[in-house]
C-alpha cells in the first residue's frame, strides 16, 4: 500500500481512512516526509519491520492525549484532591468506634 500512487477523490480517502497504514521500515525511512504528514493529516501510521508491527508513528497531540491518563498522581493525597469525588459532596463523618468491652 505504501508502495503505490494514491488516486485523487472521495472513494480513494474513504478507503485509506477506513484501513491501517503499513509501510515498511525501508520505505518509511525513504519516504518520512510522507509519512510524517500522513500522520497529521490521516491519523496513526504504522511501521513495519520484517513483516511485523515495530513502531506506530502519531501525531504529538494524539501521544500526548494517549500519555495523559497514564500518568500517575505523585501522592494518594493528590489521587484524592484531583477526583471528581472530590467536589461531590459527600459526607465522611461516623461515629467514633472506641472497641469492645472484653473481660480478660
Amino acid at each position: 500500500m505504501a508502495g503505490q500512487k494514491l488516486k485523487t477523490g472521495s472513494s480513494t480517502k474513504a478507503a485509506r481512512a477506513s484501513s491501517p497504514r503499513r509501510w515498511q521500515l525501508q520505505t518509511a525511512k525513504a519516504q518520512f516526509s510522507e509519512v510524517f504528514r500522513r500522520a497529521r493529516s490521516e491519523g496513526p501510521q504504522y511501521v513495519t519491520r520484517q513483516g511485523k508491527e515495530a513502531v506506530v508513528i502519531v501525531p504529538a497531540e494524539e501521544f500526548e492525549r494517549l500519555t495523559e491518563r497514564a500518568r500517575q498522581p505523585r501522592s494518594l493525597a493528590q489521587f484524592f484532591a484531583e477526583s471528581p469525588l472530590a467536589r461531590a459532596g459527600l459526607n465522611f463523618d461516623r461515629k467514633p468506634d472506641y472497641g469492645r468491652k472484653v473481660e480478660l
